[in-house]
Parts: structure tokens; C-alpha cells; sequence
């Protein structure tokens, strides 16, 4: 499906309504996806970055879509990036965050059943470059936020910054440079 359907699809579901850092959850969205885009994601991790706050996540309680309505998405945007997004969507940060700062392969606990598992390495990079481009977007259009949070975002992604693009490696020491 192309691009204006699926923003279509986050508008006719609140997404412009709700107020975010830089404007609206549509807008923040949006610059996710286009980051991503820069960074070379393939189309299933752009456009689950584009939905990646449709079921909510561990840091936006707003839903835009309910998880038993899963195929809805699925339809939209395909199952490969629907399940990016579940799996973007039901990270247990409180757990998970501080299994990537070992050396250890991270387990990651799913928010939504408590079930812990080892991800796929496309599915950790992935997850790991939604995170870097969505944390980035928030932090340069939340100043607050970015000298509170930003450091020790830096310092969260050092030890799987080998899983990381180049380019979301050097945007996230850009931004330890402007802290700085």
C-alpha cells in the first residue's frame, strides 16, 4: 500500500490529533520514517517506523490502534513490518534497556504477555535503528528532555552500536557532541 494510505490511515486514527514533541504523533511519525530513509532502512523498517506507536509503547501510553486488531495493520502495511512494529511496540524497556548494556545477546521481554525471548539479529537492528530515529527526533524537539535523557541514551546503545547503521551511530554521537 503507498505511503499516503498508510498516513491516511494514522490520521483517520488520531495520529495528527495527538500532541508530541515538534507538533503531532503524525509529524514525529513522519520524521521518523524520513530518517529512516536516509539511513538506508529497507521499506519494511521505514514504514514500521512510520507506525511504530500504533499499539502505543513502554513510553507513549496512546494507542491508535487495539492489538486484537492486529490484521488491520497487517493488511496495511504487510507482516513483515506489522511484526516490527509489535515487536517495537511490546519492548519492556524497564527490562529489556538494561540487558543491551552487557556484552550478552539481549533478552527482551514482551510488555504485553511477560514472555521473554531472544530476537532475530534483523529484527534486534531493526529495533535498535526505530529506536535510535524515533529517541533522536524526540530529543531535538525537546530540549528538556534531550540534556535530561540524551547522555545516557548514548550510553544505552554504545555496547550495540556494531548493530547499529553508520549513519544512526553518527547521528547518535552528534547528538552527545551538542550535549556536550
Amino acid at each position: 500500500m503507498s505511503e499516503i494510505s498508510i498516513e491516511e490511515f494514522l490520521r483517520s486514527h488520531g495520529a495528527a490529533d495527538l500532541p508530541h514533541p515538534g507538533g503531532t504523533l503524525l509529524a514525529h511519525l513522519i520524521r521518523v520514517r524520513r530518517r529512516l530513509t536516509e539511513w538506508g532502512a529497507s521499506p519494511d523498517v521505514q514504514i514500521a517506523g512510520l507506525c511504530h506507536a500504533t499499539y502505543g509503547t513502554d513510553g507513549f501510553a496512546e494507542t491508535l490502534l487495539d492489538l486484537a486488531d492486529r490484521a488491520v495493520l497487517v493488511r496495511l502495511i504487510g507482516e513483515r513490518a506489522e511484526a516490527l512494529v509489535y515487536f517495537y511496540a511490546s519492548c519492556d524497556r524497564g527490562v529489556t534497556y538494561p540487558r543491551l548494556r552487557t556484552d550478552q545477546r539481549p533478552l527482551f521481554r514482551d510488555r504485553f504477555s511477560g514472555l521473554e525471548f531472544d530476537p532475530t539479529d534483523a529484527d534486534l537492528r531493526a529495533f535498535l535503528e526505530i529506536t535510535a530515529a524515533n529517541e533522536l527526533d524526540v530529543f531535538e524537539h525537546n530540549e528538556e528532555l534531550a540534556s535530561r535523557y540524551g547522555a545516557g541514551f548514548y550510553r544505552l546503545l554504545e555496547p550495540v552500536r556494531a548493530l547499529l547503521s553508520p549513519p544512526a551511530w553518527e547521528a547518535l554521537r552528534n547528538l552527545v557532541k551538542l550535549l556536550d
